[in-house]
């Protein structure tokens, strides 16, 4: 049992990704430009038409919700800008690079040190503590260990887990298991997180744990997109992009954003005696 403390913004120690360029002095450059992005498998004699013509500009700091039924093309959309595959045409600019027809190497490269990934099914190596977890897509990045334990340290800290650094995954929650999916994913201090479906594998008042870390992350700066059909979730971004077919069938900003951490606070005053607004993660 720990309670869950994620740190406020702050001006010091930054574990955020780097000031963008401006357009002409004003509005930032995108994080992420996609240009009538069409993606196409054939199986066998079928051509199945997964993205016709997707185009989407995300700015530095927004929270964006991708959304849609199964079969509306989020998921062929969110492995595209995931650089975990190749659009059958049209363009794609991560950060201002255009990395549409990168080589496999390359996009490698890319997804290691700009885009950090929240999955569903957390992913953590199970005989490795959560300090280890979290400094492995550095080890790939050239940091020295020092470093690496500092910048892990840091992001454990950053999603409240700052006391649990030396846990197995099979001592922690599925809370806090996710937490540290986070952090590692935050550790190479990414252009963009891109989390899919990542409270998929989640009660509802765990699930509003993690979108309130979610929420305190974009607090700080960092871009975040998050793939789910659930439209809870989504109420909980600031902008909500909607698939249908393999196009973008509606993109509107949040009109009243809800707060997790709120609704979180809420859940567990009616449940426990007065103090209950510390989060306490529920035993594994």
């Amino acid at each position: 049992m720990t309670q869950h403390d994620v740190q406020s913004p702050s001006h010091g120690d930054q574990l955020i990704q780097p000031e963008p360029g401006r357009q002409n002095g004003s509005r930032p450059w995108p994080v992420i430009v996609t240009r009538h992005l069409v993606k196409t498998y054939v199986l066998g004699e079928t051509n199945v038409h997964a993205l016709r013509s997707v185009s989407l500009k995300v700015y530095p700091g927004e929270f964006v919700a991708i959304m849609g039924p199964s079969g509306s093309g989020k998921s062929s959309f969110m492995n595209l800008i995931g650089c975990l595959d190749h659009p059958t045409s049209g363009d794609y600019f991560l950060a201002g690079m255009p990395v549409s027809r990168l080589r496999p190497d390359d996009l490698a490269d890319i997804r290691n040190r700009r885009i950090g990934f929240v999955f569903q099914s957390f992913n953590l190596l199970v005989r490795d503590t959560a300090l280890t977890n979290v400094m492995l897509p550095m080890m790939y990045a050239g940091f020295s260990g020092k470093e690496q334990e500092r910048r892990a340290r840091r992001a454990l800290q950053l999603v409240g887990l700052g006391d649990r650094i030396s846990h197995l995954p099979t001592q922690l929650s599925g809370g806090e298991q996710q937490r540290v999916a986070i952090a590692r994913a935050l550790v190479n201090s990414p252009s963009l997180l891109l989390a899919d479906e990542p409270t998929g594998n989640l009660d509802s008042r765990t699930s509003l744990e993690i979108m309130a870390v979610l929420q305190s992350l974009n607090v700080r700066g960092i871009t975040i997109i998050i793939v789910t059909h659930n439209p809870e979730v989504a109420a909980y971004t600031r902008r909500q992009v909607e698939m249908r077919d393999g196009r973008i069938v509606s993109d509107k900003p949040v009109a009243a954003m809800r707060s997790a951490q709120a609704d979180w606070s809420a859940v567990v005053k009616s449940n426990s005696a007065p103090g209950g607004m510390q989060i306490q993660e529920e035993t594994p």
